[in-house]
C-alpha cells in the first residue's frame, strides 16, 4: 500500500560548503533507526570515491526514513544537495521535488554567500524554510549574532530556529519534530492519472538506468507500462524501490513518495532529467513544469592519449552525463591531438570532478586543454555566434562586436578585508557596484566582474586575501563588449590549435609573454632549435627560443690538424638542418594547462 500523502514530508538541507549537511544527514539516519551504529560512518551518503577524498557533496542523494511523532509513522524523505557555487544547479533540482528545507548555518561562521544563494533558491521554489543552527558545541561560538544575521540577511524569524549539534548528535529530536509540524505534507492525490518527475539518473551496467522519481499526483504500482512524456517512449516497470539508504524494493508510490524505478533502459538517449512519467492506459493530460536548461559556462577539450580509447571515452562521457545533467559534450577534432570532445561545464570545480572521475573510476588517460567561458560574436552582416573554442573565431576583418559573459560576485567577507577584495577585483576589470554591512564585523561586496577572470583562480585568491574568512557567490547576467583578441600559440612556426586562447587586448603581450616562458619550461630539449611564439593575427607579440642538444662530435679528435674537427662540424650542421626541416616537436600534457597557469603568473 502507497503512503497517505499527510503522512510524508518531503525535505532537503541546504547550506554553505562545510557547514555540517552530510554530518546532519547521517544523524538523521542513525536517529531513525535506518542505519546501526555498526555501519555508521562519517558522509554515509557521499558514495563516490571522489567525494570521500575531498570531502565535499557532488551528487544530491536521496533517503527515505521511517519516524514515529504522537503514535502516527511518517515517512520523511531527505534529499542531500552539494553546497559548491558549481552544483547549484542540482541544488535547484531537489528542491524542486521537495515541500520544505532545513537551513543549516555554521555557529561561528555564521551567514556566508552560498547560505543566502541556496536561501534564495528555496524562497523562488516556495519551499517552507526553517533555520538551523548548527555546531553549537564549537569552543567558540556567536550564536545570537548568527540568528541576528538570520534575520536581518535572509529574513527569516529567528525564534524558531533550532539550535543543534550533528557531530555531537544534541538535538537531533528537535530537527525531526520541526520537520513533521512545520512543513507541509505533499499536495496530490492518489487515484488521479499518474504524474511523477525525474529529478536524477544514473547508470546500472548490469540493470539499465536507474531513473529516481518523486511523484506528484497518482500511484506508481510495479508492472504498469509508463510512458515518458517528453522522450514518448513507453517501457514497463520491470523493478522498483526505495533508498533506506539501501535499496528495498516496494510494490508502489504515492503522491509525495521518492523511489526509483528500473525498465530495462539500456539506451542512454531515452531518459532526460525533468521529465514527467505517467501511465500509458490513462496518461496525465499536462506535464510537470521541468527544469530550466543549465547553462554550461565553461568549456575545455578532453582527448585520449592513446587513440583507441577514443569509443570507451563516449560511451563513459554518456554515462556522465545521464547521472550529470547539467554537463554537455560533443565530438572535435584537433591537428595536434586528433580525435577528442569539447565539454561543458558549470565551473572549474565540476570540470576538476568530472576529469577526476574518467581517470580514476574509468581508468582513462586524458590531455586536458586549457578551459575557456562561452563568447558571443556579432558579425558586420548582423548574425551572433556563440563561440566557446578559440578555433572558432573568425577572421578580425568580419567582426563588429566581440562580447564576453559578465558576473554579478557577492563577496562576504570580515570588515578588515574590504580593501584587498577591492584591489583583487579591479585587477580583474571588475565594476563596483555596492558594499553593505551585515553586522559589526562582516560586510558584502557586489561586483560585476567577467566571468573569465573569475573562474580559472579568483576562488583561490579570494581565500589567500581574505586568510580563509571570505566567501563568494556569482551568477551570469548577461554579454558585454570588450577588446578581446585570439592569441595564437606558434610552436617551430606551426599554429598549434590546442594553445590558441581568447584574451583581453591590455593583457595580450604580458599573456603572450608569460605563456612562452611557461611552455619553455614544459616542452623538452630536441635536436634542433626551437622557437615558441605568440601571434595576434599576423603579428607576433612575444617570443622565447629552446636552444638544441649539443652532442660533442669533435671529442674523439685529438690535436690534428683543424679541417677534420671542420669536417665534422659542418656533417652535424647538415644533420640539424634536415632535423628542423622534417623533425616534429612533441609537446607534453602538462604544456596544455600551461595556458593556466600563464595566467596566474601575471
Amino acid at each position: 500500500m502507497p503512503q497517505d500523502p499527510q503522512y510524508v514530508r518531503n525535505f532537503s538541507i541546504v547550506a554553505h560548503i562545510d557547514h555540517g549537511k552530510s554530518t546532519l544527514a547521517d544523524q538523521l539516519l542513525l536517529k531513525s533507526g535506518a542505519i546501526t551504529e555498526r555501519e555508521f560512518k562519517e558522509q554515509l551518503l557521499d558514495d563516490l570515491d571522489v567525494e570521500r577524498e575531498r570531502g565535499i557533496t557532488v551528487k544530491a542523494r536521496t533517503v527515505a526514513l521511517t519516524y514515529e511523532h504522537g503514535g502516527q509513522k511518517y515517512e520523511i524523505n531527505l534529499i542531500d544537495t552539494p553546497g559548491h557555487v558549481d552544483f547549484h544547479y542540482e541544488v535547484s533540482r531537489s528542491l524542486a521535488a521537495c515541500e520544505g528545507a532545513l537551513l543549516l548555518v555554521d555557529a561561528f561562521q555564521g551567514v556566508q554567500a552560498q547560505t543566502v544563494a541556496n536561501a534564495y533558491a528555496a524562497v523562488e521554489a516556495d519551499l517552507e524554510l526553517i533555520p538551523v543552527v548548527n555546531k553549537i558545541d564549537l569552543p567558540v561560538t556567536r550564536i545570537d549574532e548568527v540568528l541576528d544575521e538570520v534575520e536581518t540577511i535572509l529574513g527569516l524569524d529567528p525564534e524558531g530556529a533550532l539550535q543543534i549539534s550533528a557531530k555531537k548528535g544534541l538535538n537531533i529530536e528537535s530537527v525531526f519534530e520541526a520537520v513533521v509540524e512545520r512543513i507541509p505534507p505533499p499536495s496530490g492525490k492518489p487515484d488521479t492519472p499518474l504524474r511523477a518527475l525525474v529529478f536524477d539518473s544514473k547508470y546500472d551496467p548490469f540493470r539499465g538506468v536507474m531513473t529516481y522519481v518523486r511523484v506528484t499526483d497518482g500511484t506508481l504500482r510495479r508492472g504498469d507500462k509508463l510512458k515518458f512524456m517528453r522522450a514518448g517512449t513507453s517501457h514497463d516497470i520491470v523493478e522498483m524501490g526505495q533508498f533506506r539508504p539501501h535499496e528495498v524494493k516496494c510494490d508502489s508510490l504515492g503522491p509525495g513518495q521518492v523511489g526509483f524505478i528500473l525498465c530495462g533502459i539500456k539506451d542512454l538517449q531515452q531518459v532526460h532529467v525533468g521529465d514527467t512519467i505517467t501511465t500509458a492506459g490513462k496518461p496525465a493530460e499536462k506535464a510537470l513544469p521541468g527544469y530550466m536548461e543549465p547553462k554550461q559556462m565553461v568549456f575545455c577539450g578532453m582527448y585520449p592519449i592513446d587513440a583507441t580509447d577514443f569509443e570507451k571515452l563516449r560511451d563513459e562521457l554518456s554515462k556522465l552525463g545521464l547521472n550529470d545533467a547539467s554537463f554537455s559534450f560533443a565530438p572535435e577534432t584537433s591537428d595536434a591531438l586528433g580525435f577528442g570532445f569539447r565539454c561543458g561545464f558549470l565551473g572549474m570545480l565540476h570540470m576538476e570532478i568530472i576529469q577526476q572521475r574518467l581517470e580514476k573510476e574509468q581508468d582513462i588517460d586524458l590531455i586536458q586543454t586549457a578551459p575557456n567561458v562561452t563568447y558571443e560574436i556579432l558579425k558586420r552582416n548582423g548574425e551572433v555566434l556563440k563561440i566557446d573554442n578559440p578555433q572558432e573565431v573568425p577572421d578580425a576583418g568580419v567582426i563588429q562586436e566581440f562580447r564576453e559573459p559578465i558576473s554579478r560576485v557577492t563577496f562576504i567577507v570580515p570588515g578588515e578585508y574590504i580593501g584587498p577584495i577591492m584591489q583583487l577585483c579591479q585587477d580583474r576589470r571588475g565594476t563596483y557596484k555596492s558594499t553593505e554591512y551585515l553586522g559589526p564585523q562582516r560586510a558584502q561586496i557586489v561586483y560585476e566582474l567577467p566571468l573569465a577572470e573569475l573562474v580559472y583562480d579568483m576562488h583561490d585568491k579570494l581565500k589567500s586575501a581574505t586568510k580563509g574568512y571570505g566567501t563568494m557567490d556569482y551568477e551570469v547576467i548577461g554579454f558585454e563588449q570588450a577588446e578581446l583578441v585570439k592569441m595564437d600559440i606558434l610552436v617551430k612556426g606551426e599554429r598549434v590549435d590546442a594553445l590558441s586562447t581568447i584574451v583581453h587586448r591590455s593583457v595580450a603581450e604580458k599573456r603572450g609573454r608569460a605563456l612562452c616562458k611557461r611552455l619553455k619550461t614544459e616542452i623538452n630539449k630536441h635536436q634542433f632549435e626551437i622557437a615558441l611564439q605568440a601571434a595576434i593575427g599576423g603579428k607576433i607579440i612575444a617570443r622565447e627560443t629552446i636552444s638544441a642538444l649539443k652532442k660533442n662530435v669533435t671529442a674523439k679528435c685529438y690535436g690534428g690538424d683543424i679541417t677534420r674537427k671542420r669536417k665534422l662540424w659542418e656533417k652535424q650542421k647538415e644533420g640539424k638542418k634536415r632535423m628542423k626541416q622534417f623533425g616534429q616537436v612533441e609537446i607534453p600534457q602538462k604544456a596544455f594547462l600551461s595556458v593556466l597557469e600563464a595566467g596566474k603568473d601575471e
